[in-house]
């Protein structure tokens, strides 16, 4: 069963979203094209408002202005920093907030192919009721080992909740 399991994960992995619009874009941080991804979204008119999570806290919003481009008008309005998450779990739990703050109804969450399942779950789990979470997924070429360790940590993660009571 895990093997197949693991086979299953491995060649369905989520792909990009298309062009469907959302109120926000959360990406969270920790692989390629993730930010590029989430600012493009911005770009095309996808979504208003952004949310990168996870940031490192030595990074200051001009030194991310500058890295990526993003003029300061933009920066201003429409994106924000956060610097709380440090994991899979506490992204899901800044993400959360924010999206309770802005009173956000829809959002493109941003984040690796192989990684997406993971973090979509832990968003459905904390994320306010009634919030549409469209998966955006990043294109990668992860290691087999990157794809048995995030397989057992999906599952773990499924496990948890399942047991967890309601």
């Amino acid at each position: 069963m895990w093997a197949l399991g693991f086979i299953l994960f491995t060649v369905t992995l989520p792909q990009p979203a298309g062009d469907q619009r959302t109120d926000a874009v959360v990406v969270l941080t920790g692989g390629a094209g993730r930010i590029e991804r989430g600012l493009d979204a911005l770009k095309r008119g996808w979504s208003e408002r952004l949310l990168v999570s996870g940031v490192d806290r030595s990074v200051k919003p001009y030194e991310f202005a500058i890295q990526y481009r993003v003029r300061p008008r933009r920066m201003a309005c429409c994106v924000t920093l956060g610097y709380q998450a440090m994991d899979t779990q506490s992204n899901a739990l800044e993400t959360a907030e924010w999206l309770r703050r802005e009173r956000v109804e829809s959002v493109r969450l941003v984040t690796s192919d192989w990684h997406m399942r993971r973090a979509k779950l832990e968003l459905d789990r904390m994320a306010p009721a009634g919030v549409m979470i469209i998966a955006d997924a990043v294109p990668t070429r992860p290691s087999l080992g990157a794809l048995l360790r995030e397989y057992n940590k999906y599952l773990a993660r499924s496990l948890a909740s399942a047991l967890r009571p309601q």
